[in-house]
């Protein structure tokens, strides 16, 4: 019989991804969906998450050859806003339903930083469609922005997407602080300009559909001023909100994660000069994993009673179960 197994999870906008492992080894099992979780009235919907999960971890176990999946950790998008029916009700479903002992909920911003950085104190900036900066001097957490494309978000893949339409638009009205090369793009990538709102606005997606032209204002940063302005904003969001989470004293590692930094080139080199003016004592670190690492992380530490993040309802929350929770096998 092998040692008590982990399950990890992380729970985003494209689905659930989903490891299994031992403590002290890789994961010897992944796989993943490609349906994002419900959420309602009640936020996050656990019966949901749990009808997606239940095969998954079934079928990793059994392919792992993990007999007994003691820990489950669950990494969620939505998690501090929307997280209390998890709260209340995810941890013992796993028990029920798995046999696990431990459960772990977090925010999908903790299982980034614990993947970018693990358990050291600094700020962890996660940008791709939205965008969310965390700290923290491993006391308590701080976030900053992850409000959404309509509240927040600044400097996000939908952010700078948003910004660079509205400078077509005005190149197209003939206004003041239009884009000539933007508007030519936005026209080859969504036709005719007056058909736009009606391809944006009906969409649940519109996120998504916003930050698809953000390669576009990259790529005309290189030569339109405007386009550059428009990542030169966004980079100073960006740095703002990572300060707002950086510890003050010592000397902090930073780490950008997510796909948005992939756009390189003249927001990276804006986003750098923003940190270097604002966070003088801080070091940037490459990030050493994605939010499902840091669900595999936090799952290894808390099997073995290491776990030293600072524990939050809303941020990171660890139920150990009863035995009256857990079933004993073949009850």
């Amino acid at each position: 019989m092998t040692a008590p197994g982990y399950l990890a999870v992380d729970s985003g906008g494209s689905g659930l991804r989903v490891a299994v492992g031992v403590p002290g080894r890789e994961p010897s099992a992944r796989r993943e969906t490609r349906e994002p979780v419900r959420t309602g009235a009640r936020g996050i919907d656990p019966a949901h998450l749990m009808a997606q999960l239940l095969p998954l971890a079934r079928a990793l176990a059994a392919e792992a050859g993990v007999d007994e999946l003691g820990t489950a950790v669950v990494g969620a998008a939505g998690f501090a806003t929307l997280g209390d029916a998890l709260r209340a009700e995810l941890p013992g479903a796993l028990g029920r339903e798995l046999g696990v002992r431990k459960v772990a909920l977090a925010a999908d911003a903790v299982t980034a930083y614990v993947g970018a950085l693990g358990p050291r104190p600094g700020a962890v900036l996660a940008a791709g469609t939205g965008l969310i900066a965390v700290g923290t001097d491993l006391q308590g957490w701080r976030r900053a922005d992850g409000w959404g494309h309509l509240l927040g978000d600044c400097g996000s893949g939908a952010w700078i997407g948003r910004a660079g339409l509205e400078a077509a638009l005005r190149a197209y009205d003939g206004r003041d602080g239009g884009s000539a090369p933007l508007l030519a793009c936005a026209k080859e990538q969504f036709g005719a300009m007056p058909g736009l709102p009606g391809l944006v606005y009906p969409r649940s997606d519109r996120a998504a559909v916003l930050a698809s032209f953000a390669p576009r204002v990259a790529a005309c940063a290189a030569h339109d001023p405007v386009a550059a302005a428009i990542l030169r904003t966004a980079a100073r969001h960006m740095a703002e909100s990572a300060a707002a989470v950086c510890p003050v004293e010592g000397e902090p590692e930073v780490a950008l994660t997510g796909g948005l930094f992939k756009l390189g080139g003249t927001l990276l080199v804006a986003l750098r000069e923003e940190l270097a003016s604002r966070l003088p004592h801080m070091r940037e670190v490459p990030a050493g994993g994605d939010p499902l690492h840091g669900s595999v992380r936090i799952a290894t530490d808390l099997a073995a009673g290491r776990l030293t993040l600072p524990g939050e309802p809303t941020m990171l929350h660890v139920t150990p179960l009863t035995a009256t929770e857990v079933p004993t096998k073949g009850s």
